[in-house]
């Protein structure tokens, strides 16, 4: 996937480009005004609209290597550091579902593991557990580690519900730039169809596109179906089929 094949909304591509542009040029800048040569990127939207395919277009664009870190496997704050510190300059590190991983409050709590009832008296055990990454752990990182060694890295963090994360996270200096990943529209499957199928216009892409601006269908459901054969005319027909069934169903589900 490259910056010329990436079906995505011109004007968005068009205007990250020109943020890649001008952070990969602007390493005397940021010397200059003492902020570290790093750039945050929060991709956001439903499931299925391109986020990954999107990162991996701006790896190949400025030919910088993917780090898909899973803070699941990662047992503290101290082992994250570890990581970040080995990470190489011009790389990507990439946390997909942030959501999900990292919670505003501290992780670490107090649970009641056992309990033992012997001639009424009670002796209850305490313990704490020793979670995973902290959001301060990992905001601290960010800030420090992330920022002070290797230059010109960037961190990209990814969700479905952006509204679900915590402020902090979100915040110039750590998400530079926030892209929404919507639907798909008329642009975005001209461009798919062109990718699958090397057509420019088919007599059917008017009743797709009118469809398309109707209903809500990503972009990975439009070049799933396009998939599906070689051949233009199936392939379309079986798009627009597709697109007719998901009408339905969308029409069912809001009566």
């Amino acid at each position: 996937m490259t910056s010329d094949t990436l079906a995505m909304d011109l004007n968005l591509r068009k205007e990250l480009l020109e943020d890649l542009g001008k952070f990969m040029n602007g390493k005397e800048y940021y010397k200059k005004v003492g902020k570290a040569w790093k750039r945050g990127y929060l991709l956001y939207g439903p499931p299925g609209t391109g986020k990954s395919s999107l990162i991996a277009a701006m790896a190949n664009h400025l030919k910088f290597d993917i780090y898909d870190l899973d803070l699941t496997n990662i047992d503290s704050n101290n082992e994250l550091i570890d990581i970040l510190l080995r990470m190489p300059g011009r790389s990507i590190l990439v946390i997909e579902d942030i959501d999900c991983l990292i919670k505003p409050q501290n992780r670490s709590r107090r649970v009641q593991p056992f309990t033992q009832d012997k001639d009424k008296i009670y002796v209850i055990l305490y313990f704490v557990i020793s979670t995973q990454v902290t959001l301060s752990g990992l905001l601290n990182s960010i800030d420090g580690i992330f920022s002070c060694f290797g230059e010109g890295r960037i961190i990209i963090f990814t969700t479905n519900y952006k509204e679900r994360l915590d402020p902090a996270l979100q915040r110039p200096g750590r998400m530079d730039m926030h892209i929404f990943m919507s639907f798909c529209n008329p642009y975005v499957f001209k461009q798919l169809a062109y990718n699958y199928l090397g057509l420019q216009h088919h007599n059917l892409y008017d009743e797709i596109e009118s469809l398309i601006e109707e209903i809500e269908v990503t972009p990975a459901e439009v070049a799933g179906e396009l998939m599906k054969s070689t051949d233009a005319e199936i392939s379309l027909q079986g798009l627009l089929n597709f697109l007719y069934d998901k009408r339905i169903e969308q029409d069912k589900s809001s009566k």
